[in-house]
């Protein structure tokens, strides 16, 4: 028997969706499709490797650190552009665009917050180390 995925539905990648197909649908500004699109693809590269263990197996790099790397430069790129769609608000579309993907900002934010305090950069991390 295998582990069971648990039911808790990927919000962010939800969030990132729904503010690409905003984006796409009121023909916003490239840069903004580019964004939301760019966005759902990482986080959703993100969740398959925490899904499939990657993160366990490829030891050489820290993934919650390259999380919170994300997680930071998504949260600033989702200003500027959402600000800029939300200010120019073209038609309803793009405002709603905008407002989504302030509040993927948000959570970009959230995210950030709660793995800082859930990882230590001073505590031993694979096979090799230490027991204390």
């Amino acid at each position: 028997p295998g582990t069971a995925l648990t039911a808790v539905p990927p919000v962010p990648q939800l969030l990132a969706l729904a503010t690409f197909i905003c984006f796409v649908a009121s023909n916003a500004h490239e840069a903004c499709t580019a964004l939301a699109g760019l966005e759902m693809g990482i986080t959703l590269l993100f969740l398959l490797l925490y899904l499939l263990r990657l993160d366990a197996k490829m030891r050489w790099l820290f993934w919650p650190l390259a999380d919170i790397f994300n997680s930071v430069i998504a949260a600033l790129f989702l200003l500027v552009v959402c600000l800029f769609a939300i200010i120019v608000k073209s038609n309803k579309g793009t405002l709603a665009g905008g407002v989504l993907g302030l509040i993927l900002l948000v959570l970009c934010i959230v995210d950030t917050v709660l793995l800082c305090k859930k990882i230590s950069l001073a505590r031993p991390r694979g096979r090799n180390a230490p027991t204390r």
